[in-house]
């Protein structure tokens, strides 16, 4: 994978689905994929799985921004939000393209609209702060096992310390 000095190294890539209110981690994937592309839905399948309920609206960091997913997700009746790439001059966003699918114009007019910013917004102040947890107190950075389900089991225990210590805060304060 491409890592962040520019150079490549064999790497992992923890997908993590996390619960906007409560801050639980409720979905775990781990792959050798070098970008997050494509990768939402199946966060949401699991998700849908453990809890039974159907997931409606999905927050994802832009990494995951790709035409396809959108318009996956938009088939399944779910509002993604998720930032805009910059297309243009200086990193100009494009609002609207004629020959987006249905999912993506839905998309792209969703992220424009200053609920849509605002709903966004919420991303930074959870699962960001729950990927920071778990990179600075749970041991989710370098792995000193090699192989998809050793780094899977890895990154559960990891996750599984997250919710446990998160939740014993709530339920003590």
């Amino acid at each position: 994978m491409r890592m962040g000095d520019g150079g490549f190294a064999p790497a992992y890539n923890v997908q993590i689905a996390t619960d906007p209110r409560s801050r639980a981690i409720v979905g775990l994937e781990v792959t050798n994929h070098g970008t997050d592309h494509g990768e939402d839905g199946a966060l949401r399948a699991q998700v849908e799985r453990r809890t039974g309920r159907k997931v409606a609206e999905h927050l994802l960091n832009g990494g995951y921004v790709k035409g396809e997913s959108i318009e996956q997700a938009a088939e399944q009746g779910v509002a993604l939000y998720a930032p805009l790439p910059g297309t243009g001059k200086d990193g100009a966003v494009c609002t609207h393209r004629a020959q987006d699918p249905p999912g993506v114009a839905a998309w792209r007019e969703r992220m424009t609209s200053a609920a849509g910013r605002t709903v966004y917004k919420e991303r930074a102040a959870t699962s960001e702060t729950v990927n920071a947890d778990l990179k600075t107190f749970r041991g989710l950075r370098a792995f000193a096992v090699r192989g998809l389900r050793k780094v899977r089991c890895v990154a559960l225990w990891s996750a599984l310390a997250y919710n446990v210590m998160h939740f014993a805060d709530v339920l003590t304060a």
